[in-house]
């Protein structure tokens, strides 16, 4: 890690504050770099008259951060939100159920109760789904036995899942418990009525602790007409993509006004 401190090159600026054009050379990266990690909070900074200034600290800390080993589940974490509604793209089936194993590890932590519905995807035996869950990091066994991880089968990708749903959320939970969801689309469905499936969860969502992750295999996506596609991402709140050459995270945010 860079060392931050008053005898390096950055010990100019007598009250321990680096401007803009100091971090950035010192960094080798661009100042609009750094300006759009102040205006998105990564980098802390202060606004002094026009310009912008980092203290020291926030600069060391920025850098300790980058250098923490970064995980799927990590990224998610800092991701998801209670309630929300996401929708995910796979490139392969194995990062599939990766996916899901690092989506439930993430309710898992919060005490939520996991529910893994199946119907949409190639058949397993329900014990296949487990240890497909634990070969990707998921104490899937335990959870079962302690009641926080409930398999549920469902006749097709679009069926009964209102009514499957209005169930759980009316079960007596631990005050304050979220329902953690995870719904897969590993084959080629009827896309009208599969996105009418999906915009009857917001409902479901809106107001209540209820995290839902419908993913999608990328050939069955990328199969879609882009108008449906593109409907398909706005009725959900987040998108994750995950491929072998990376993840990507995205949020749908209100269109500014002018």
């Amino acid at each position: 890690m860079v060392e931050v401190s008053e005898g390096n090159e950055f010990s100019a600026g007598k009250k321990g504050l680096l401007e803009v054009d100091e971090v950035a050379g010192y960094l080798g990266v661009t100042p609009v770099t750094v300006y759009r990690w102040c205006r998105d909070g990564s980098l802390p900074c202060l606004k002094v008259g026009r310009s912008w200034r980092i203290r020291r600290q926030a600069l060391a800390d920025f850098l300790r951060g980058g250098e923490r080993p970064v995980t799927l589940t990590g990224r998610l974490r800092a991701f998801l939100e209670v309630p929300d509604s996401v929708i995910g793209v796979a490139q392969t089936p194995e990062l599939l159920h990766r996916l899901d194993a690092a989506f439930f590890r993430v309710g898992e932590a919060s005490g939520a109760l996991l529910v893994k519905f199946h119907g949409g995807e190639p058949q397993v035996p329900g014990d296949e789904l487990l240890a497909e869950l634990e070969r990707n990091g998921l104490e899937a066994s335990r959870l079962e036995e302690e009641g926080r991880l409930r398999l549920s089968a469902e006749r097709g990708p679009t069926e009964e899942r209102n009514e499957a749903l209005e169930k759980l959320l009316e079960e007596e939970l631990d005050p304050g418990q979220a329902i953690w969801v995870s719904f897969n689309w590993a084959e080629n469905i009827k896309l009208e009525a599969a996105l009418r499936q999906q915009n009857a969860l917001r409902k479901f969502v809106n107001d209540k602790r209820l995290v839902v992750k419908t993913a999608v295999m990328e050939e069955v996506f990328g199969d879609w007409p882009l108008d449906i596609r593109r409907e398909a991402q706005e009725t959900h709140s987040g998108m994750v993509w995950l491929s072998n050459a990376g993840l990507a995270l995205s949020r749908i945010t209100s269109l500014p006004s002018e």
